[in-house]
């Protein structure tokens, strides 16, 4: 089956089908009915796999996903009008325009982490450029993923749009067929295979990645409200989210007060028992349970229970950039801190890290905001608050370097998922003779001509 998939969608491509207009928009229609049907069977699924909260689920997945539906249905016609570009007097009589066609067959692997919305998101944004789309769910969040393997195949055609499932055989199979674009969201190790594999046949990538993603705090933050927002950005989902802050670096003069604030505002979200607290997410599974165990190394003693899949929200002071903690993505909920007392080391330290895919600053000064802006490249940049730069689908997200490439979200998904095709229709006059050989013209007195233009 997984053989023929992608031969299948390009025939059903080749119809011409996905391209109309108004075909794409009632995929979409359909899709977001899908979704609202099924609300509370998806937040369960990601009960089962990830032990979050309704709530939270309905913030951070199906939220983000309806809303991004809303906007594409709005605004899909005037985006995917072509768009007139200035034509220059060179080249008059003519008109110049940018057209916006679909890649054809698009294959999206996605994570565990956000099982629905990381799913969703992309094969929205593929789906409203004209694409077939087929998806594969990490089979981690196996929940989920059956979940949307069942609504998705029961409701659309597998020649425009299907999911499957299985594990790193199945996305090995599916990397050798040869798409016509690749959107891979997970970790840097994978992106490389993916870009390996994409490689032998030419085909784009889309790679949304993580990193470590540092929190600044200065002394001139605000502290309670710091404290406040790192706790929840950062041991949302235990911790489990690409844009959560990796780790700490707080001013030397506030470090103990940011801290002791940090630890307040862990007591009054998740009580003093956060085994027992519904709104508290659980570690997806026991390898990544036992990589964030060893990651502390003795560092610290916390009460862990290894058969709830349960580890506390932890700060870990007097951490070095050499501990191990520092050395690889977390994605859990672990918290290291740093101390530092000059502004200006620390961005030059961070502007030779890898680039993240977020970075954060708690701070009042537009100077401080305006450096870090300039020297620390990240895919986003985010001042007095965390996470929620994700929901705007107003805003390009994704990574810079090691943390990916490519943009995705509202109009630059859209965009991300199209060609844009540059078409010149050009008049039969005049018809410059200098253009043809034999050149006989002296090179400055044509370079003269060229330069009035």
């Amino acid at each position: 089956m997984v053989d023929q998939l992608a031969h299948h969608q390009h025939e059903f491509f080749r119809q011409g089908d996905s391209r109309d207009l108004s075909w794409r928009i009632e995929q979409l229609k359909q899709l977001k009915q899908l979704i609202r049907s099924n609300e509370e069977d998806i937040m369960a699924a990601i009960n089962e796999d990830l032990g979050r909260s309704q709530l939270a689920t309905f913030m951070s997945e199906i939220y983000p996903v309806l809303k991004e539906l809303k906007l594409l249905i709005k605004k899909l016609s005037d985006w995917a009008k072509p768009q007139k570009v200035k034509t220059p007097l060179l080249l008059k009589p003519g008109t110049s325009h940018v057209y916006f066609e679909p890649f054809g067959s698009v294959l999206i692997l996605t994570p565990w982490n956000y099982p629905f919305q990381l799913l969703m998101s992309p094969v929205i944004g593929a789906l409203s450029a004209g694409n077939c789309v087929v998806a594969k769910p990490s089979e981690i969040s196996a929940n989920t993923a059956n979940l949307m393997a069942n609504l998705i195949n029961d409701s659309f055609s597998s020649d425009y749009l299907t999911i499957v499932e299985g594990g790193i055989e199945q996305s090995q199979k599916l990397l050798a067929q040869n798409f016509d674009l690749i959107f891979f969201t997970g970790s840097k190790k994978v992106g490389k295979e993916v870009m390996k594999k994409a490689a032998g046949n030419l085909t784009p990538v889309i790679l949304e990645l993580g990193g470590k993603s540092p929190c600044i705090v200065a002394e001139d933050g605000d502290l309670k409200k710091a404290a406040a927002r790192i706790t929840w950005g950062k041991f949302f989902n235990a911790g489990q989210t690409c844009i959560a802050p990796d780790y700490l670096l707080a001013e030397r003069s506030i470090r103990e007060k940011l801290i002791g604030h940090i630890r307040y505002y862990i007591d009054q979200f998740y009580g003093e028992n956060p085994v027992e607290n519904s709104d508290y997410s659980r570690i997806i599974n026991t390898k990544h349970f036992d990589r964030l165990i060893e990651l502390i190394n003795n560092k610290q003693s916390i009460n862990s229970e290894r058969d709830k899949l349960f580890i506390p929200p932890t700060v870990i002071e007097k951490v070095t950039w050499e501990d191990p903690l520092m050395q690889e993505e977390i994605f859990g909920p672990l918290l290291p801190v740093i101390e530092y007392s000059d502004f200006n080391s620390i961005l030059n330290r961070l502007s030779q890290l890898p680039k993240p895919l977020a970075t954060y600053l708690f701070s009042s000064d537009k100077n401080k905001i305006e450096r870090l802006r300039e020297t620390v490249a990240s895919g986003s940049l985010t001042v007095n608050d965390l996470l929620i730069q994700a929901v705007s689908n107003h805003l390009p997200f994704g990574g810079v370097g090691e943390s990916g490439m490519g943009r995705y979200r509202g109009r630059n998904s859209f965009e991300a998922f199209s060609n844009k095709k540059a078409v010149l229709q050009r008049g039969l006059f005049p018809d410059w003779k200098f253009r043809y050989p034999p050149y006989k013209i002296a090179f400055n007195k044509i370079r003269r001509f060229f330069d009035f233009f």
